[in-house]
């Protein structure tokens, strides 16, 4: 996926949640906010949906950095990672942060969006 870095893992959608919550939390990244959007399908629409959550997830540090460089930016942030089943697969997957903020057109913003992006990719990666 050239706009995303993605990975198919063997864990159970919870599990992969878990594993994922430590591998971006030793990334400096905390979760604000979960959706689990088959549950919002299933209670607004009463439509079954498998498994597939939106977290929100925000490393304050470069969040700080990249406000200060540009005010706008917060337009991008959290940065949403999303988790759900695919067949007997779970996938992890997250939009890379040089792919969004590079609509800025702020070279100092794009350095810090490199940053996420490879801290990002570590932690999925990892799974």
């Amino acid at each position: 996926m050239k706009y995303g870095i993605l990975k198919e893992t063997n864990y159970d959608f919870e599990e992969a949640i878990e594993k994922l919550n430590k591998e971006l939390q030793k990334e400096g990244f905390g979760i604000l906010m979960r959706i689990d959007l088959d549950e919002k399908f299933k209670a607004k629409l009463g439509i079954d949906f498998k498994h597939y959550t939106i977290l929100g997830a925000c490393n304050p540090k470069n969040a700080h950095k990249a406000i200060l460089a540009e005010e706008n930016v917060g337009l991008f942030l959290p940065c949403n990672v999303i988790v759900y089943e695919k067949g007997e697969k779970t996938v992890v997957a997250a939009i890379k942060p040089t792919i969004a903020m590079s609509s800025t057109e702020n070279d100092a913003v794009y350095e810090i969006a490199k940053e996420i992006e490879e801290s990002l990719k570590r932690a999925i990666n990892s799974l």
